[in-house]
């Protein structure tokens, strides 16, 4: 087990980082990571599609590669610490606040996946199975801004200061206690807020750039995927291994 796969205190000890994409159901070997990487285009729908958000001159300094969707640029610095303790940097290669996470969940949030346009949304609901998914009236978008409210909160009430001035470790300690739904708050468990998030971070991390995560394709590189090619032919009739460097769906545009 490389040491990428043990440094995420997030995930259980005695699970790696592997272990857990696996059990996640998350397809990393491939283009398809999860419901949400289909769903970016923006609702056309004005009074169904939340506004983007006014960028302020200390958003614009703390990232001014960044052009925001969904978030406000606080709740993106929160976003942003919060998946890097999911999926941290170390000497196998770099974090998901690198690779860029927040920049995709802030456009999966944006689009008809913050909306659940896919999900079934008439009730009744209930208290899920454990073979079923979540079962509740609150939107991704509106569960993940009340999540991040409600961690801030914990923070505060437990830390005394907000998530991201936290050291490590007792950031490490309030997203455990929300993924155990210790938190409780209107409408739902902190742990569905929690599975969202590191669901949505995984994929910010293994999705194609052409979603906003995945910077520099260096989550496939990592791992030694090859990314989204058209035909293996050639490297099928070689004798000896043919090492591909990282492609993405944006060098398939204009065939």
């Amino acid at each position: 087990m490389s040491e990428k796969e043990k440094n995420s205190p997030i995930l259980d000890k005695r699970s790696s980082r592997r272990t857990f994409i696996k059990n996640s159901g998350l397809t990393v070997g491939g283009v398809v990571l999860g419901g949400a990487l289909g769903s970016l285009l923006v609702n056309k729908d004005k009074t169904a599609t939340p506004e983007a958000p006014a960028h302020t001159e200390t958003g614009a300094a703390a990232n001014p590669n960044v052009a925001l969707m969904f978030f406000t640029p606080d709740e993106y610095r929160m976003t942003q610490t919060a998946v890097e303790r999911i999926y941290p940097a170390d000497d196998n290669g770099p974090g998901a606040k690198d690779l860029n996470a927040a920049i995709y969940i802030d456009h999966q949030l944006a689009g008809q996946y913050g909306l659940n346009s896919k999900d079934y949304r008439l009730g009744n609901f209930y208290a899920p199975e454990p073979t079923q998914g979540a079962q509740t009236k609150i939107l991704n978008k509106d569960l993940f801004l009340l999540g991040l409210k409600e961690l801030n909160n914990y923070s505060k009430q437990n830390f005394e200061a907000n998530f991201v001035e936290l050291e490590a470790a007792d950031q490490d300690t309030a997203l455990a206690a929300f993924s155990e739904g210790k938190a409780q708050f209107a409408g739902t468990s902190s742990s569905e807020f929690f599975n969202l998030l590191r669901k949505l971070t995984i994929e910010g991390v293994y999705a194609d750039p052409l979603y906003g995560g995945n910077k520099d394709m260096q989550g496939w590189a990592m791992r030694k995927y090859p990314g989204s090619r058209m035909s293996y032919v050639k490297e099928i009739q070689s004798e000896t291994f043919v090492k591909l460097d990282p492609q993405g769906l944006n060098s398939h545009m204009g065939h």
